[in-house]
């Protein structure tokens, strides 16, 4: 029996290398894993007990008074992190497991017809698929599985009669990333940026918009190729371009997953296309043993269907809700590049996957491309650091050996860390970079031709200089801080007075400055 008799809960002033912002008791989920020596990424907000009455927040923990401290016991610990720190389907899940059939019974009927023991009792079963010998409720109002005043959650759950629970978790038993309401987040869904972006669009002249987009597919499937650290050719580019443009149109199928990478890799002759048969991970190779030195260590490809399927799953659920369209492309994007599921493409795919959710939700209108790779390239540093927010921690927990071919082979069972992860902070990030593309790139492009028209405009007027001149000479100004060098006006500009070349830089200067 791992239950009797065991303490959960302890002081602390450090906890995995996370300095305490004062000595205090963990409790919750940081006590459960500590307890039971659980081998999952340690959650992003710990929970602890003050000796002082007070209550704060600061950087990774939540801080409460001694009023809130729960008695020593697991049933009690659980109880309290549902409580004050939500649902944690990964921490609940590796619990679970270790608890046989008849210890689970006796921890669920400590409080039979408690709200926190029925969801306990449901998320035993949901998580593991078993059935417990417990005897359906008979009465007792319906209560929401997930507490949407802390996570995210479906509008329309699944009633269960068993439990009197209603399912809004967001997503599969196979696939179940949860997003934690925080103020950044709520801030980000209360300024409605999809009206802002339409709002501003609605004043621009449709053929500049066109253009504008014609230019921002270009922009977006470059910089999506610059962030994997390739400078694509303009075909390449183009090809990818016309991908991104279709986005939202069709549904998203495995079948369709395996036509984008065709799409993205022209090139196959030096990589096995599909769904990996083998190991894979995201690093560099030792220049001397060629051994892996992995920065992200992809799903076993064994997990691959299952994880595939229940991504898929959660994103069609999720697409039938109101939940926003950025959690929902956070979600599914970062799932999707976390499991990996293609030896190469998963970066490109994962931001297509962005494309295709905003476009699916009407965050984006018809034609007008949503250039987000151009800003995740401008953010890029954070974007690596939120990538390496989860997949690091993973590193300690994932145990493998190296092949033959300088490849990884996954020894351990992972699949529950990509099943189960808390994608709040890609979330934010995701939102940031939307602001960022509605704020400033999209309005920034458009500025640009509006700029170039009322340029192009004057020197029609005066020198009647043929389309190709024009932006020649805009490339030349731009390059040299709005003057025209002196290698331009001897060579391609020659015919132009040193008077004339004075006023087109005055005049250019006044228009894009």
């Amino acid at each position: 029996m791992i239950i009797k008799n065991k303490h959960i809960s302890r002081r602390i002033s450090v906890f995995h290398g996370r300095i305490a912002p004062e000595e205090g008791i963990l409790v919750g989920y940081g006590a459960i894993i500590d307890s039971y020596n659980l081998k999952v990424p340690v959650p992003e907000i710990l929970t602890l007990i003050s000796d002082k009455k007070r209550q704060y927040k600061k950087e990774n923990w939540q801080v409460l008074t001694p009023r809130h401290l729960p008695e020593d016991t697991l049933y009690k610990q659980l109880v309290f992190a549902l409580k004050y720190e939500g649902i944690n389907l990964l921490v609940l899940k590796k619990l679970f497991e270790i608890l046989n059939k008849n210890e689970a019974e006796k921890l669920f009927q400590i409080e039979p017809i408690s709200q926190y023991s029925r969801k306990l009792w449901f998320l035993y079963e949901w998580l593991l698929n078993r059935r417990l010998q417990i005897d359906d409720l008979k009465k007792g109002n319906y209560v929401l599985l997930v507490d949407e005043e802390k996570q995210y959650a479906i509008s329309e759950g699944e009633k269960s009669s068993r439990h009197k629970i209603i399912n809004n978790l967001p997503g599969t038993r196979d696939f179940c990333p949860l997003i934690t309401k925080t103020d950044k987040l709520e801030k980000y869904i209360s300024s409605d940026l999809i009206s802002e972006k339409n709002n501003y669009l609605s004043g621009i002249k449709k053929d500049i918009l066109l253009r504008a987009s014609a230019f921002l597919l270009l922009k977006d499937s470059k910089a999506s190729f610059n962030i994997e650290g390739e400078t694509p050719q303009n075909n390449r580019a183009l090809r990818w371009g016309r991908a991104i443009g279709q986005a939202g149109k069709g549904n998203l199928t495995k079948d369709e997953l395996l036509r984008l990478q065709q799409i993205v890799i022209e090139n196959d002759r030096f990589v096995n296309m599909g769904f990996r048969k083998e190991g894979g991970f995201v690093g560099e190779h030792d220049r001397i043993t060629q051994s892996p030195i992995p920065e992200h260590i992809a799903a076993r490809h064994e997990d691959l269907e299952v994880l595939l399927d229940g991504l898929i799953e959660t994103h069609n659920l999720l697409l039938k809700d109101e939940i926003n369209a950025v959690l929902i492309a956070a979600v599914i994007a970062f799932g999707f590049v976390f499991i990996h599921p293609f030896e190469d493409g998963n970066g490109r795919i994962h931001r297509y996957l962005i494309h295709h959710i905003l476009a699916k939700k009407g965050f984006t209108q018809q034609g007008i491309i949503f250039p987000v790779s151009a800003s995740i390239l401008n953010h890029i540093e954070n974007y690596r650091e939120v990538l390496e927010s989860y997949s690091r921690p993973l590193l300690e927990l994932i145990e493998w050996d190296e092949t033959e071919k300088n490849n990884i082979k996954v020894l351990n069972e992972t699949i529950d860390y990509y099943r189960y992860f808390d994608a709040t902070k890609h979330a934010e990030f995701l939102f940031e970079c939307v602001q960022d593309t509605v704020k400033n790139i999209i309005p920034s492009e458009v500025q640009y031709i509006v700029n170039y028209d009322a340029f192009k405009q004057v020197l029609d007027d005066e020198f009647e200089m043929p389309d190709k001149t024009v932006a020649l000479l805009i490339g030349f100004l731009q390059q040299n801080d709005g003057n025209l060098s002196k290698r331009a006006r001897e060579k391609e500009f020659r015919q132009l007075t040193d008077e004339e070349v004075s006023n087109i830089e005055s005049i250019y200067n006044s228009i894009f400055t």
